[in-house]
């Protein structure tokens, strides 16, 4: 079965699973891919395997390690875990073949349709496991009043002089999530995000509000508008797609009300510039994150499931 067929058969089978994923055409090689096959009786699976790097001093390396190999599949048939379990095979030949094995700066990820449940247990028993996930919310268009207030706590857009708060805020986000895989700690990590909120803050359109309770500066949100969610864009069936970047509350203000309260804040801009659906990520494992999201509106769409190393 060629590629075009594989795909045709993957998309009828998502059409029923989850309405919000976008059409996925076949695989198309890209410089430094490496495209494979398999089949499993009457199913089969098509794949392209592609390798990255970062530099341990770039602003993306916390989430991620510093060589990844990410595989996209398409399957099709009656039996598309088996036809998963037959490319996951194939695919190990390749990375045993180019990968160092026990650096545990590589890894091997696969990003899979939350909801396309067959393969899981083919995944868990090659030592992945689900790390990360894209979440999304469709727009709710609130009323202009906006969302309700919340008591003693006031939202403000940014200023030069919140760039401490700023940054400690995330430094203090980032040692949270690294507890559950999805960040590595990085040297330099407090010299990177210096050097990205700075660029935020100078921005003429705000792109991160700080949230006030009773006056002191606990709390924060980043997002990024329609437009500049191209990077992201192509994993939701919508146009006009938001991304909310990171929110996060410092410790003393936890389970006050300043985490909703900046939620709801994004989300009413979001509404107003005419976002579809809004995108974040977020650590699977964190106790305090998934539920926080889900109970704003979002439901998995994407999970990355990862092992780390690529190869043991």
């Amino acid at each position: 079965m060629n590629s075009h067929a594989i795909a045709a058969g993957h998309a009828e089978r998502l059409a029923t699973v989850d309405a919000l994923l976008p059409e996925m055409p076949a695989l198309e090689p890209v410089e430094g891919s490496v495209s494979l096959s398999a089949t499993a009786g009457d199913s089969a699976a098509a794949g392209l395997s592609v390798r990255t790097e970062a530099g341990p001093d770039s602003v993306d390396s916390p989430w991620r390690a510093l060589v990844e190999h990410r595989l996209e599949a398409r399957l099709t048939g009656p039996r598309p875990e088996a036809a998963l379990d037959a490319l996951l095979t194939r695919w190990d030949e390749h990375l045993k073949a180019v990968a160092p094995p026990g650096d545990a700066e590589t890894a091997a990820t696969v990003v899979r349709p939350s909801r396309d449940s067959p393969g899981s247990a083919e995944l868990l028993r090659r030592g992945f496991a689900p790390v990360l996930v894209i979440a999304v919310r469709p727009a709710d268009r609130l009323a202009v009043t906006g969302p309700p207030a919340t008591p003693g706590v006031h939202i403000r857009p940014a200023e030069a002089d919140d760039l401490e708060t700023a940054v400690g805020l995330e430094l203090e986000l980032q040692r949270y999530d690294a507890q559950f895989g999805s960040v590595t700690l990085r040297e330099g990590a407090e010299e990177a995000i210096t050097a990205d909120l700075s660029k935020q803050l100078k921005r003429e359109n705000p792109t991160l509000w700080i949230a006030e309770l009773y006056g002191r500066p606990l709390g924060m949100v980043r997002v990024q508008f329609p437009g500049e969610t191209s990077w992201i864009g192509g994993r939701v069936a919508a146009d006009k797609v938001g991304y909310l970047s990171s929110l996060a509350v410092a410790e003393p203000a936890r389970s006050s009300g300043v985490g909703s309260a900046l939620a709801a804040h994004a989300h009413q801009i979001f509404d107003e510039c005419g976002t579809e659906v809004v995108l974040l990520h977020h650590a699977l494992a964190n106790p305090r994150s998934t539920p926080f999201w889900y109970a704003q509106g979002y439901r998995p769409l994407w999970t990355y499931w990862q092992r780390r190393p690529a190869v043991s």
